[in-house]
C-alpha cells in the first residue's frame, strides 16, 4: 500500500513539473520548455522524443521614420510672358506681384530684388515724365505762338512749327531760368522720393510719393493693383510714343500736329491743311 502511494505522488509531481516554464533569458527571448513525464512516455509512440522545446524570439525591427518634411522638389520652370521662348529670370519670379511684371529682362540687368526696385523707381519716373511729354509735345505746337504773343515773348517753334527737341534743335532758345526751375523741381521730387523709400515702410512700393489730391487711388488691394498696372502700361506706351515723335519730325521735317491734323484740330481745318500740303507738294 505504501509503495502504491509513493508511485502516485511521483506521478503527480512529474505532471506538475511538465507544465512549469523556465525563467526568461536576459536577451528578452521567451523560452518555453515542456518535459514529458515518464508515465506519459509509456503510453506514447516510440518515435516521439522524450522532450520538446519551443522557442519564440522577438525580432528587433528598425525604427519607423517620423520625419514629416516633403522630399525636395525641383523649382518649376516659368517662361517669360513677353518672350515665351525664354525662361523668366529668377528675380522676376520672386516678384510676380509687381505691377507690369511680364518676365522681360533678356539681359538680366536685375541681379537681386534691391536692383529690381531701383530699376522700377527709374522706370516709373521716366514713365510719368513721358506721359506729360506725350501730351505736352503736340500741345506746345498748337498753342505756343498764341501763349508767347500774350506775354510778348518769342515763340520757341521753328519755321515749320516743330517743337524744340534733341533732333529738331532749338533747345538753346529756352530761357536758362526755365531750365533752372525744371531741374530744381525734379531734384526736389527725387530727393523726397528717395527719403520716403529709405524709411523702411513695408507698404512702400516704387513710385509711391503719396500724391493723390483727387483721391483716385483705391482703398482695396484689387483696385490698387489695377491702377498701378494701368499706370505702368500707359507710361511704357508714352515712352515709346515720345521717341516716335522725335524721330518722325526729324525724318519728315513736318510738325506732328500738321502731319496728323485730324487728331488735333477740327475736321474742317484738317481737310484745309491737307489740301494746302497737297498743293505745296505739286508746286
Amino acid at each position: 500500500m505504501m509503495i502504491k502511494t509513493l508511485a502516485l505522488s511521483s506521478l503527480a509531481l512529474g505532471s506538475v513539473a511538465a507544465f512549469t516554464a523556465t525563467p526568461a533569458s536576459r536577451n528578452d527571448n521567451l523560452v518555453l520548455t515542456t518535459s514529458t513525464p515518464r508515465a506519459m512516455v509509456a503510453f506514447s509512440p516510440d518515435d516521439r522524443p522524450e522532450s520538446s522545446t519551443t522557442t519564440s524570439t522577438t525580432s528587433e525591427l528598425p525604427p519607423l521614420s517620423t520625419s514629416t518634411e516633403p522630399p525636395p522638389q525641383k523649382p518649376s520652370r516659368i517662361m517669360s510672358q513677353a518672350l515665351p521662348f525664354l525662361q523668366c529670370p529668377v528675380v522676376l519670379q520672386e516678384n510676380l506681384d509687381m505691377a507690369g511684371n511680364v518676365g522681360f529682362d533678356p539681359l538680366n540687368l536685375a541681379q537681386n530684388t534691391e536692383q529690381l526696385w531701383n530699376y522700377r523707381e527709374a522706370e516709373i519716373k521716366h514713365a510719368r515724365l513721358a506721359m506729360l511729354a506725350a501730351v505736352g509735345w503736340p500741345a506746345s505746337e498748337l498753342w505756343d505762338r498764341a501763349v508767347a504773343s500774350q506775354f510778348g515773348m518769342d515763340p520757341l517753334l521753328d519755321d515749320t512749327g516743330r517743337a524744340p527737341s534733341l533732333l529738331n534743335g532749338g533747345l538753346g532758345r529756352v530761357s536758362p531760368i526755365w531750365w533752372g526751375f525744371c531741374i530744381g523741381l525734379c531734384a526736389a521730387i527725387d530727393m523726397y522720393g528717395l527719403a520716403k523709400a529709405r524709411r523702411g515702410d513695408p507698404q512702400y512700393r516704387p513710385g509711391m510719393l503719396g500724391f493723390d489730391p483727387l483721391n483716385l487711388y483705391p482703398a482695396d488691394q484689387q483696385g490698387q493693383a489695377r491702377v498701378e498696372l494701368a499706370e505702368i502700361k500707359h507710361g511704357r506706351l508714352a515712352m515709346v510714343t515720345v521717341v516716335s515723335y522725335s524721330i518722325e519730325e526729324w525724318v519728315t521735317k513736318i510738325a506732328l500736329v500738321d502731319e496728323t491734323p485730324g487728331l488735333f484740330v477740327p475736321l474742317t481745318e484738317a481737310v484745309e491743311q491737307l489740301e494746302q500740303i497737297e498743293m505745296l507738294a505739286f508746286e
